[in-house]
C-alpha cells in the first residue's frame, strides 16, 4: 500500500512539475514592472509559489534527475524574473511593512541562492517594533516567523514566541471541526505548513493539534473532494505529509491522479478548463504547485524522510 502511494505521488508530482516548467513563460513579469507592483497577485505571487515548489523538491532530494533539472531551471527562471533579488530589495526598501519580500525570498535562500544586501536590510527591518507589530492574520504571523527562521533572521533579531503565535490561530483553539469553511480551511493548512516548515520538522506541530488534525483531516479531504475543490484538497494532502505520523491515503492519491490532465495540469476545481494557454496557467498554476509539493512530500515521507 505504501509503495502504491509512493509511485502515484511521484507520478502526480513529476507531471505537475513538468507542466509548471513547460508553461513558465506564461508567468513572465511585464517589461515595465517595478517594485511598486500594482497587482502583486497576478505574476509576482505565482513566481514565489513556483519557486517554493522547486525549493522543496530540491530540499527533499527524492525526485529523479529529470525533475531535479527542471526545478533548478524553474528556480533560476523565477530568480531572474525577480531581478536576481533586486526587486525584493527595492520593494522592502520602499514598503518596509510588507512581508512579501521576506516570504518570497525564502525558497531561494533555502536553495542556497542568497542576496546579501537584502539580508542585511531584512536583519534591520525584522527587528523594528513597527514591523513586529504590523497587524496580520494569525497564520500570516506564523508565515513571517517561519520565513525568518529559514533565512536565519531568528538568530539576529528578537525570538518569536511560537506558542503564542500558534494559539492565536483558528487551529490553535481546536474548535468545533464541523464549522470549518473554505477560507478557514486554507488558514488551517498554512498554520501546519509554517509550524512544521512544510514538513521538515513534524514535531513543530504541538501534540494536541496533531491529534486534532489527524482525527479530522480525512473528513475534510473527503468534503472538499466531493465538491471538487482540488486546490484545497491538495493543500490538505500536504498537511497529511507534515504530521509526525504521516497521513497518505492511497484513495486520495488515486483521486488526485484521476483529475490530473495528461499534460500535468491539475484543475483548481470542477469547472471547465479553458483552452487558452495563458488563462489555463493563471487559473491552475497554484494547484500544480501544491500538487507538486504534496507529491514530493508524500514520496519523502513514505520513504522515511522528515523524522525530526
Amino acid at each position: 500500500m505504501t509503495a502504491h502511494v509512493t509511485r502515484t505521488a511521484h507520478e502526480v508530482s513529476a507531471r505537475a512539475l513538468a507542466w509548471l516548467h513547460a508553461h513558465r513563460e506564461c508567468g513572465t513579469l511585464p517589461a515595465d514592472t517595478t517594485a511598486d507592483l500594482c497587482d502583486p497577485d497576478s505574476v509576482y505571487k505565482p513566481l514565489g509559489e513556483s519557486a517554493l515548489a522547486a525549493s522543496l523538491v530540491l530540499r527533499e532530494s527524492v525526485a529523479g534527475s529529470t525533475e531535479q533539472r527542471l526545478v533548478r531551471e524553474l528556480l533560476g527562471f523565477c530568480w531572474q524574473q525577480l531581478g536576481e533579488g533586486d526587486m525584493l530589495y527595492e520593494r522592502l526598501l520602499r514598503y518596509t511593512l510588507m512581508t512579501d519580500p521576506l516570504e518570497t525570498y525564502v525558497p531561494f535562500a533555502r536553495s542556497g541562492v542568497r542576496h546579501e544586501p537584502l539580508e542585511r536590510l531584512l536583519g534591520h527591518t525584522s527587528a523594528l517594533h513597527a514591523v513586529r507589530g504590523a497587524e496580520l492574520l494569525p497564520n500570516r504571523r506564523l508565515a513571517v516567523a517561519n520565513a525568518a527562521r529559514v533565512v536565519g533572521l531568528d538568530r539576529s533579531t528578537p525570538a518569536y514566541d511560537w506558542d503564542v503565535l500558534t494559539r492565536a490561530t483558528w487551529l490553535g483553539a481546536t474548535p468545533e471541526p464541523w464549522l470549518i469553511d473554505w477560507t478557514t480551511g486554507y488558514c488551517v493548512t498554512h498554520t501546519v505548513f509554517h509550524l512544521t516548515d512544510w514538513g521538515s520538522t513534524p514535531t513543530g506541530l504541538p501534540d494536541d493539534l496533531a491529534a486534532y488534525v489527524t482525527t479530522w483531516l480525512p473528513v475534510w479531504i473527503d468534503i472538499w473532494a466531493e465538491i471538487e475543490q482540488w486546490d484545497l484538497v491538495a493543500e490538505l494532502m500536504i498537511v497529511g505529509c507534515c504530521l509526525e505520523e504521516p497521513y497518505c491515503d492511497p484513495a486520495d492519491w488515486e483521486r488526485l491522479a484521476g483529475v490530473q490532465h495528461a499534460d500535468g495540469l491539475v484543475p483548481r476545481d470542477g469547472d471547465p478548463v479553458t483552452d487558452d494557454p495563458g488563462q489555463r496557467f493563471a487559473d491552475h498554476q497554484h494547484t500544480a504547485v501544491v500538487a507538486a509539493i504534496a507529491g514530493t512530500l508524500a514520496v519523502s515521507r513514505t520513504l522515511g524522510g522528515a523524522t525530526g
